[in-house]
């Protein structure tokens, strides 16, 4: 009897270690972080500050607005990539547009990184998502400048449709790309999703969290970037992860769980798991940190550009430094 009371308790300490684990994706790594500043603080500025202000805001409603963002992607993308296109889609009679950029460099399984360009209602959106956007800008000059350290190809997507009416439909840009990959056979290492970059406090509680429970595992205070993936990722996120964390002293957190859980679909790579695809997306965590989130106010000057381009170089760093060896 005493026997199997040992074994419950050793179960009951162990399941909960478990399950911590792997919902929070743990990473050891070396105490001397490398200086890896490859982003540019002001270009990030500057492509926000384009994006916030088209003509008239972004959405899917203005179509020249939003052909206007494709086409400073498209230019902006152009100066770095070996090539550039549209891919084109028809919603409603409209044509809408993602922009696909391709940085050649290895015969290994692609990564692909993505965001949204497009913005809910009438609203500036520089969180959600022009932050995303000009990350995805750098990301592609800075892998184009470190090209003989890459050792697969990279394909970055300017998505549009990702805000509603269309979202969790089949008309989001990504779902267009996400089936294109899977009609055309095209192997896929990682999927990495920009999704709201720019927006951190340091204020006490400032961080909210879908579950009751996370609360108690993850800061109180939102000044940190995340990694968001499935269950039975959490490989991929831990050599993301530790790779951001070696190379920035910005906080990065992660979680791996069901997309059952509110929050953890909630972007574009929700539909490159459902083509069976690995993906992640990185975020400060929308509306549980950031109250400008769809509101008038997601502008510009509620933007931490500093922490921003953190999380730019951290992710420029886990991609050109993916195949390394350890």
């Amino acid at each position: 009897m005493k026997k199997f009371a040992f074994i419950a308790l050793i179960l009951f300490l162990l399941i909960p270690a478990f399950a911590w684990y792997i919902v929070t994706t743990p990473v050891c790594i070396k105490s001397a972080q490398e200086s890896f500043e490859a982003s540019n603080e002001d270009s990030l500025r500057a492509h926000v500050e384009f994006l916030c202000n088209t003509p008239e805001f972004r959405n899917f409603r203005n179509l020249e607005s939003l052909n206007l963002a494709a086409e400073y992607i498209f230019n902006v993308f152009s100066q770095y990539a070996d090539s550039v296109y549209y891919q084109e889609f028809e919603v409603a009679g409209t044509t809408y547009r993602n922009v696909v950029a391709t940085i050649e460099a290895g015969t290994e399984p692609c990564m692909v990184i993505g965001a949204h360009y497009d913005v809910c209602n009438n609203q500036a959106g520089a969180d959600d998502n022009a932050s995303g956007v000009a990350g995805l800008l750098e990301l592609c000059r800075i892998l184009s400048e470190n090209r003989e350290s890459l050792k697969r190809t990279y394909e970055l997507v300017a998505f549009t449709l990702e805000e509603p009416p269309y979202f969790r439909t089949s008309d989001m840009g990504s779902a267009h790309h996400a089936r294109y990959c899977r009609r055309n056979k095209i192997e896929m290492e990682l999927m990495v999703c920009l999704e709201m970059i720019g927006y951190f406090t340091d204020d006490e509680n400032s961080q909210a969290y879908p579950q009751d429970g996370l609360e108690l595992i993850y800061p109180s205070v939102g000044n940190y970037i995340a990694l968001v993936g499935e269950i039975g990722h959490e490989s991929y996120i831990r050599r993301i992860k530790s790779l951001m964390k070696a190379s920035s002293d910005l906080p990065v957190e992660s979680i791996s769980a069901p997309a059952s859980m509110p929050g953890i679909d909630f972007s574009d790579h929700l539909n490159y798991w459902s083509q069976d695809y690995r993906a992640i997306m990185v975020t400060n965590t929308s509306f549980y940190r950031n109250r400008n989130y769809h509101e008038p106010t997601d502008t510009p000057e509620t933007l931490d550009f500093q922490r921003m381009n953190k999380v730019v170089n951290g992710v420029a760093y886990a991609l050109i430094h993916y195949d390394d060896r350890e």
